[in-house]
């Protein structure tokens, strides 16, 4: 008798440690070169902290707003500043009163081979300063940009 089971189980990819360090380094870089001082947090696929940096100047509500960014960018794999036009849409507007997310510039998802294994997000800039950051760093360890 020949059984065919179907997998219980799914192996899922995510941000090794060493990358999401080396993810803290280039955005560190990307703002000091901005000249902004920023929290940047990166989570794993998960939406779960796998690394964290707040510089000395950067402002206390930067930091729960960097992993709130992260954390958004992976849920759906989409950076934070597209949330913003989403939560128009009335049928996805109570998303925005859930309370981590973040429709604000400066979250993106990390994303390697068409595959979210993370999240990146920066605070402490404006929007647009902190989307930028997050962009350059993702770029320099050749992580793919989100559409």
């Amino acid at each position: 008798m020949t059984s065919s089971i179907t997998p219980k189980t799914v192996a899922t990819a995510s941000i090794t440690q060493t990358a999401a360090h080396a993810l803290i380094a280039a955005a560190r870089e990307a703002a000091k070169d901005t000249g902004i001082e920023v929290t940047i947090a990166v989570t794993d696929a998960a939406g779960h902290l796998k690394a964290f940096e707040r510089s000395d100047k950067a402002p206390f509500l930067s930091v729960d707003v960097a992993i709130n960014k992260a954390w958004t960018a992976a849920s759906f794999g989409l950076a934070t500043h597209v949330w913003n036009a989403l939560v128009q849409n009335s049928e996805v507007a109570p998303l925005a009163h859930h309370p981590r997310v973040v429709a604000v510039g400066g979250g993106c998802p990390v994303t390697d081979g068409g595959q979210v294994v993370g999240g990146i997000g920066i605070s402490g800039g404006n929007a647009l300063q902190d989307q930028l950051v997050a962009e350059i760093a993702l770029k320099a360890l050749g992580f793919e940009l989100a559409a």
